[in-house]
């Protein structure tokens, strides 16, 4: 049996916005998609799909006191990009632009330098570098 992680669907409360944000800071082209429900960007060798919360996602019921927190924007998900060019200068740019973005930072003993940043719903997402 083969398996392949294919596409990461992410819940948004407005797809549109969520889908300027993606193709403006990293020219992901639209694949599919349902004006302001749904919408598939291409992501290298993955699909990013961003699907409208409907009811019956919002009605979930609450999570148990024992669960963990979750982040503000109710997923534990975090999209990484790898990039090729300078990662200060993309992280600037993006910082620039009004993006929430943190420091650039490496962990001794990884070949790659990173920054984290969120989008305007709240999901994070991080860029990385390979030396």
């Amino acid at each position: 049996m083969s398996v392949a992680l294919v596409r990461l669907i992410v819940y948004v409360h407005d797809v549109a916005a969520i889908k300027a944000f993606y193709q403006a800071h990293f020219s992901l082209p639209v694949l599919e998609e349902i004006a302001d429900q749904w919408v598939v960007l291409a992501a290298g060798q993955i699909e990013l799909a961003l699907h409208l919360v409907g009811d019956s996602y919002r009605q979930l019921p609450a999570s148990p006191a024992s669960d963990p927190p979750r982040p503000a924007a109710g997923s534990t998900t975090k999209l990484v990009f790898a990039i090729t060019s300078d990662l200060a200068a993309h992280r600037e740019q993006r910082r620039s632009a009004g993006v929430p973005v943190g420091e650039l930072k490496r962990y001794a003993g990884f070949a790659y330098q990173m920054y984290d940043g969120r989008d305007p719903e709240g999901n994070v997402f991080q860029v990385m570098r390979l030396d």
